[in-house]
């Protein structure tokens, strides 16, 4: 007996892959990492008590 391959995909977690890259793509154009990486490095920061 031959197993047969369902092609089944996940929608909804297709879409909000690209949902989410959109939205990546979008902070890109805005110039937004900089800002981005300035706040992940003040969270940092106080996470280990300098900041």
């Amino acid at each position: 007996m031959k197993a047969t391959k369902t092609n089944r995909t996940n929608k909804p977690a297709v879409f909000l892959l690209i949902l989410s890259v959109l939205f990546i793509g979008a902070g890109i154009l805005r110039d937004e990492t900089a800002t981005v990486l300035i706040k992940s490095i003040n969270i940092c920061l106080e996470c280990i008590g300098i900041g």
